[in-house]
């Protein structure tokens, strides 16, 4: 059956603004090293103006944001459902959208009064990044903003973590998973960070419910949601409550489950400068790979090497250009 959307993505919309800092400025302020962080319109804005903003990367990003917009630079149609305000950041995030060729359920003339969110993402020298996130009216995001017609009219529904820190946003993602099961969409989750495994395990679970099609997690957060100290026994753990599923292992690449086989993907060496965005980009080039007739291991080859050009450059997007030369370099066409 053809369907118009390839992946159907739901998440929370944010500004991201990509800015490098010390380790002294983290401890500074108080930042918990390496991990997202919920904080208020305040507290951000305090850290915003410590930072040199001028010299500070914006995209519309989000993680699914991320990997709707990955799949869709590699040739993916995708639709990403999300909540942004009227002022000029939620401005700046639908015409972003647009550009990078993602229908969305919003327009210039819906978008609710209100504050757009943003993460302010610190990388510092060591590639590592920190995110500090301010939700705005992405916190508001409900069972309204799903769009059954567009969903089931989709190959996969994609539905990040993230989204468990709210009530409304829990509703909102089990909302999706029901009508994707109802219209036979397959439904893909990332765990997206090791503190949602850590802080909101039982709601992860909820959203899991009997299984998921496709999960996406990197070796911490399979630990922490099996509860298993190895990653041989959470890697079967995990086949309990996942149909398929991709480990990612940072410079060690990334194994996948194809439904009855691991399959070891290797990783490209790379000098990383900043892994913000890696898994988001993982997950995207990934979407594609199998949603456009190859296979699970040529699927993960293409996510690696996408992911090894991200932790090498500033920010969690690739040039257009860049994702058709991945393609080009590893299926020359013939």
């Amino acid at each position: 059956m053809e369907r118009k959307y390839d992946v159907y993505g739901i998440g929370h919309a944010l500004v991201d603004i990509v800015t490098e800092v010390g380790d002294d400025f983290l401890e500074k302020y108080k930042i918990e090293k390496g991990l997202m962080t919920l904080v208020d319109e305040e507290r951000q804005h305090e850290l915003v103006e410590a930072i040199h903003l001028p010299s500070s990367n914006l995209a519309c990003g989000g993680s699914a944001a991320n990997t709707v917009i990955a799949a869709s630079q590699f040739g993916s149609n995708c639709f990403y459902s999300c909540k942004v305000a009227n002022d000029e950041m939620g401005r700046f995030y639908l015409k972003d959208l647009r550009e990078n060729g993602v229908d969305t359920n919003f327009t210039a003339d819906t978008v609710p009064i209100g504050i757009t969110g943003k993460c302010l993402v610190m990388t510092t020298p060591d590639a590592n990044r920190t995110m500090n996130t301010f939700l705005g009216v992405a916190s508001n995001l409900t069972v309204d903003e799903v769009e059954e017609n567009h969903l089931k009219d989709s190959s996969y529904l994609y539905l990040e973590g993230y989204m468990i820190t709210s009530e409304n946003g829990l509703e909102a993602m089990k909302h999706a998973k029901r009508i994707a099961e109802k219209h036979n969409v397959k439904t893909a989750l990332t765990f997206s960070d090791p503190s949602m495994v850590k802080y909101f395990k039982e709601p992860l679970e909820q959203v899991v419910g009997a299984s998921v099609d496709l999960l996406f997690c990197n070796e911490e957060e399979a630990q922490l949601f099996t509860g298993k100290s190895s990653l041989s026994e959470a890697r079967e753990e995990l086949k309990k409550v996942a149909k398929r599923f991709a480990i990612t292992q940072g410079a060690n690449g990334a194994m996948i489950f194809d439904g009855d086989t691991f399959i070891d993907i290797e990783p490209y060496a790379v000098k990383a400068v900043d892994t913000n965005g890696a898994g988001d980009m993982f997950a995207g080039a990934f979407l594609y790979g199998i949603t456009h007739g190859h296979s699970y291991a040529e699927a993960g080859k293409i996510a690696s090497l996408a992911s090894s050009k991200i932790v090498a450059k500033w920010g969690p997007r690739l040039e257009w250009h860049e994702a058709k030369e991945i393609l080009n370099h590893l299926f020359e066409r013939n």
